[in-house]
């Protein structure tokens, strides 16, 4: 029998694949996925570099105990399936953001950790000196966790910029992680309320709710705009898609899901991007409108690049 070129050339292809053992492949793959997640992603708007970095994830079970915990299995299974996802586990995404305008090199929250950070840091091709503003969009752990580590204070040179009253509400708390984390840094620490400017082009954007003083930033530059929501919403489907499917994470849950509700319509109208810290990296996308009190979430492809 005669091959033909496109037969030939199959069959070649599939023979360095054949030699290797199943298990070795499939051993091989499971030590590398990992390593393999990318570690940040860089945007553009206007004058503006955006970076955002992967400063860790992990799979956490049971996420009905998490989210959608005012509404049945089914409705929640059925959302999962609609989404192509699982029912039975989430996986989390942890995304503080670099705006780096030029002049200033601004850290919008730290990760669960010193060292995850850091490492997305570096390969983003920053140092911690480089930083010169942090900002706290709440006092979570997973937010406040890689200001300290191992060495000390992770950013030496930077002025730490949070809200007032989320500052005012964890002072008050007893919280462990606040007194480990932010307190040691009050010296350093300036405060703001809704409206104010952390620098020129970035804003101060109430989002009560999910902590007390939770804020997100309007970044704007070159006619364009960018809206880190943090956590307004935690899951793309399950608390974005549904805005007033409760998530226990959410201190005040009305208020957390009318703010879902605000940010989204205006993000939808306006068309307007969004970085949210626990959407699937790299983070950025689109808010659209659907049905009555319903949102889908578009993640970004070439938009900003």
């Amino acid at each position: 029998m005669t091959l033909t070129r496109r037969q030939a050339l199959l069959a070649g292809a599939s023979l360095p694949m054949a030699a290797v053992p199943l298990a070795t492949r499939a051993e091989g793959h499971a030590m590398t996925m990992e390593s393999k997640l990318p570690t940040h992603r860089d945007f553009t708007l206007g004058d503006f570099k955006v970076t955002t970095l992967l400063a860790g994830s992990r799979n956490v079970e049971n996420p009905h105990q998490i989210f959608g915990t005012n509404v049945s299995d089914d409705d929640f299974n059925a959302a999962a399936e609609a989404a192509f996802i699982p029912s039975d586990v989430a996986r989390f995404f942890f995304t503080p953001t670099i705006i780096n305008t030029g002049s200033d090199v601004i850290l919008f929250d730290t990760g669960t950790d010193a060292g995850g950070l850091t490492w997305a840091l570096n390969s983003a091709g920053y140092q911690t000196s480089d930083v010169t503003h942090v900002v706290l969009t709440h006092m979570h752990g997973d937010h406040i966790g890689g200001l300290t580590g191992d060495a000390g204070e992770t950013f030496a040179n930077a002025t730490y910029i949070t809200g007032q009253l989320e500052y005012d509400h964890w002072d008050m708390s007893g919280n462990e992680g606040f007194e480990a984390k932010v307190r040691p840094l009050a010296d350093r620490t300036q405060f703001l309320t809704g409206g104010d400017s952390v620098r020129s082009g970035i804003t101060a954007v109430e989002a009560f709710g999910h902590t007390p003083g939770h804020m997100a930033y309007m970044i704007e530059s070159g006619g364009k705009q960018l809206l880190l929501m943090a956590d307004v919403a935690n899951h793309y489907v399950w608390s974005l898609q549904n805005p007033e499917w409760e998530v226990r994470f959410d201190a005040d849950k009305a208020a957390a899901a009318q703010t879902r509700k605000t940010i989204f319509d205006m993000a939808s109208t306006d068309r307007i991007p969004l970085i949210g810290y626990h959407m699937p990296f790299p983070g950025l996308g689109f808010v659209e409108k659907r049905g009555e009190g319903g949102y889908h979430f578009v993640p970004h492809s070439y938009q900003l690049m």
